[in-house]
């Protein structure tokens, strides 16, 4: 097979190989960002973790990865969400319901459901770092007995850059729920509150030993959450980070998301906080 040709629906899906996967619906979210609902042939299954990520390519553009936003309870399909920024994503942005894009993957570390469960889970997502977590917050809401507590905190630049809108409404009015949400700016007609994601860490009401906390979002966020949850006193044993940058092959040949001894693709996404805690510089 060269690398012009694409994967039989029935052969095994490999490292190399996309597969032709439809567009079977576009959502536009914001003014850059849009959600996108993919079928693969045949009624294939992902089969991807929370925190995974696929590699999506068009013929005579290229190919770049993107983070699974869809729970792997959501059957039959997936979905990506998107921002637009670069050639690839702004071919993409044109394209059409019913249209074919290639799909390599999933790749990547994603998160271990085993050490969830059990436990109250914190989220704590900053911009874009909302589309990867929101396939955990989906698994959890959709497996309730398995789980405690879900705590979701989210900060955004605006409240017109906040992404999943219907859904967030949702979180904020399940009881079960326990959601925050905070912009940078506020426009005239924002309501919520306004302040950087970690003014709302000390507020939280948490069960310390309990709680599993997931960060994702901007590298400038990580290290000042990181300082919240620890002043918090949740315990570095209970934090995982996702870090969502840099990655370009997904196996680990290109070196692009090489950080000292890691590789991003294949070692993260998601990592485990203590397992990286001397990388905090690089981050």
């Amino acid at each position: 097979m060269n690398q012009f040709q694409m994967a039989s629906p029935t052969e095994a899906r490999d490292l190399y190989s996309p597969v032709m996967a439809v567009i079977s619906k576009v959502e536009k979210m914001t003014e850059l960002e849009n959600l996108y609902t993919v079928v693969l042939p045949d009624g294939a299954e992902l089969g991807h973790k929370p925190g995974q990520f696929i590699e999506l390519s068009i013929f005579g553009v290229g190919e770049a990865p993107f983070s699974i936003s869809s729970s792997p309870t959501h059957r039959g399909e997936f979905e990506l969400g998107i921002r637009r920024v670069g050639m690839l994503t702004e071919v993409l942005n044109r394209m059409e319901v019913g249209q074919k894009v290639g799909i390599r993957g999933p790749f990547g570390n994603g998160i271990d459901i085993e050490q969830f469960k059990g436990r109250d889970v914190l989220i704590v997502a900053g911009g874009i770092g909302l589309v990867p977590m929101r396939s955990i917050i989906n698994y959890v809401i959709d497996n309730p007995d398995d789980f405690g507590k879900l705590h979701i905190v989210y900060g955004s630049r605006t409240d017109e850059d906040l992404l999943f809108t219907e859904e967030l409404a949702r979180w904020e009015a399940d009881p079960k729920i326990d959601y925050h949400v905070t912009v940078d700016r506020g426009s005239l007609d924002w309501k919520g509150k306004t302040g950087v994601i970690t003014t709302l860490i000390p507020g939280l009401e948490l069960d310390l030993e309990k709680t599993v906390c997931c960060v994702c979002g901007p590298p400038i966020m990580y290290r000042f959450a990181l300082l919240a949850l620890k002043s918090k006193g949740l315990p570095e044993r209970n934090i995982f980070m996702s870090l969502e940058r840099r990655m370009k092959c997904g196996v680990g040949k290109c070196g692009h998301c090489q950080i000292n001894s890691t590789y991003v693709c294949q070692d993260g996404p998601v990592y485990h906080y203590p397992d990286i805690k001397s990388l905090q510089e690089a981050l």
